[in-house]
């Protein structure tokens, strides 16, 4: 698995890890990367999927810097153990690569009480598209979410923007990071 992890297309990367999300939407499996899971479940090594389980996609400016993470946790796990791990249950990781296409839902909004009420019933793809894939695949590291909301062009709330950016930590479902902002609004709205 190291040495294909090496190898394999920044998109394969990116789809055991950040699209994670995505096909997990309403409930978090055991860790939140499809290589902590396997590791952990059919390797046995529970030490080494706890150890790639704590790693937040979202704290890397890029798939390429994921990489050297993954790669240098496993290279110094494997250093430290007598014999290599093996899959137990002739279960082999199966590599795989994504590719998203956006579709416009025909959603417009102009005003927070609009942002929060069209975010708590949009389709939760919506939700990973304007936070996960603005983050890494888009280069908007705080999401498009709250670009918007901290833009002159959009509402100018930035520091409501900086809590809705911070959104979406290691172990959240989509259906969290949704219920995070649309509680961020509300006490915005509240307060404002």
């Amino acid at each position: 698995m190291l040495e294909l992890i090496e190898e394999i297309p920044a998109d394969s990367i990116y789809y055991h890890t950040h699209s994670y999300y995505l096909r997990h939407a309403y409930a978090q499996g055991l860790f939140p990367n499809d290589f902590a899971t396997w590791v952990t479940l059919h390797a046995h090594d529970r030490v080494l999927g706890e150890q790639l389980g704590i790693l937040d996609p979202f704290e890397f400016d890029g798939i390429e810097q994921l990489r050297v993470e993954i790669l240098a946790i496993m290279s110094e796990h494997l250093s430290h153990i007598k014999s290599l791990p093996r899959a137990a249950t002739g279960e082999p990781f199966e590599f795989m690569r994504s590719h998203m296409i956006e579709a416009d839902l025909g959603l417009e909004t102009w005003t927070l009480r609009e942002f929060r009420d069209a975010l708590a019933h949009v389709e939760v793809g919506a939700i990973y598209n304007h936070v996960c894939e603005a983050r890494l695949r888009k280069g908007r590291l705080s999401g498009d979410f709250a670009d918007w909301l901290s833009a002159e062009d959009g509402l100018g709330l930035q520091e409501l923007a900086a809590r809705v950016a911070k959104a979406g930590c290691l172990g959240v479902s989509l259906e969290g990071i949704r219920e995070q902002i649309v509680r961020l609004c509300d006490r915005e709205l509240s307060t404002g």
